[in-house]
């Protein structure tokens, strides 16, 4: 029987309907879609095509947007946002609208343009997490920006666009939506019992058991209360952190195993689905907070949005999330 379950961070409400667990289907990942390696900017020996790298891990004795880099991180050709755009706010009449101030960054993952995410090895994911903090850390010393949004996107159904392995950072001058939703709820949970909302998760999920796939000594891999999407995954520091730039290199090194260990169970059981990846973290002109945490999300995209969901706000999931932590439990790396 379906049931409504309440996020208790944001407030969102999902509709658990396990009787349409028929309606989705896992959809493999299939490479070349785009054109071959040989025209890929994004592989190695193709540097000449990409805009000038802006930070990179690379091998000793290499030039910087030469080959020889592990992970790359570069200007989107193409941005959404630019950083050389002035910062106006103007009002039309009764509607407002802010200038397209920000920054749109990709972070190359490999040079290889077949790798599988979950294969990567923890080290080669430790500096591609770093990449991120790295990129942050700079962007946050422009006072004129207020959030780094950073995610993944792999596979058509996902939003990719290129084959090669990379994610994207998009820095706004505005907060989005959803993190001014998790915030408030954030806050206001402390405000009202003196607790961090997300270490009152974490304890919780480490007693039931019912809703936890993974553990080690810094994060927990959780299916959560209310998922938006069949499998949903959020990865949570044990310890309360709310600033992913103050991670230390150890800590992303613990990240990166537990984010392998959640990829590699969802692509043995959904046999690679496309899915987005996404970080949430606090604003740029909050240093230290009580009441958030940050964490990664990962959304397998198994199920389509339609009208209902536009509308209404709703999100149906056909899957139980302790249905979904047993089955992630139960697969044998």
């Amino acid at each position: 029987m379906a049931e409504f379950r309440r996020d208790p961070v944001d407030g969102k409400w999902v509709i658990i309907a396990p009787e349409r667990r028929k309606r989705f289907s896992t959809a493999r990942y299939e490479p070349g879609q785009q054109p071959p390696t040989e025209q890929c900017p994004f592989c190695a020996g193709k540097e000449s095509l990409t805009p000038s790298e802006l930070f990179a891990f690379r091998d000793p004795n290499t030039k910087k947007d030469q080959a020889g880099w592990r992970v790359r991180v570069i200007p989107n050709r193409a941005p959404i946002l630019r950083v050389e755009v002035e910062l106006q706010r103007e009002g039309v009449g009764y509607y407002d609208k802010v200038s397209g101030l920000g920054a749109n960054e990709v972070i190359i993952e490999t040079p290889d343009h077949n790798q599988v995410y979950s294969k990567l090895p923890v080290g080669h994911l430790t500096e591609i997490y770093i990449a991120y903090r790295e990129r942050i850390r700079d962007l946050k010393k422009d006072n004129r920006l207020k959030y780094v949004l950073i995610f993944k996107n792999y596979g058509r159904t996902a939003g990719a666009v290129m084959d090669h392995p990379h994610s994207q950072l998009i820095a706004l001058p505005i907060l989005p939506k959803q993190i001014v939703e998790e915030m408030r709820g954030a806050k206001d949970y402390y405000d009202h019992k003196e607790r961090c909302i997300f270490c009152d998760i974490i304890h919780q999920e480490l007693e039931d058991r019912e809703r936890l796939v993974f553990e080690n000594k810094d994060f927990l891999v959780i299916s959560p209360w209310a998922p938006i999407f069949p499998f949903e995954l959020w990865i949570v520091p044990i310890s309360h952190r709310p600033v992913y730039a103050d991670s230390s290199d150890q800590l992303l090194r613990s990240l990166a195993e537990a984010v392998k260990t959640a990829m590699s169970k969802l692509d043995l059981v959904l046999e690679r689905p496309h899915f987005n990846l996404v970080l949430h973290t606090v604003a740029f002109d909050v240093d230290d907070s009580p009441d958030y945490h940050w964490h990664f999300e990962i959304l397998p995209r198994l199920t389509e949005v339609a009208g209902f969901e536009y509308g209404s706000g709703f999100y149906i999931n056909p899957v139980t999330p302790e249905q979904a932590a047993d089955y992630l439990r139960r697969a044998e790396l």
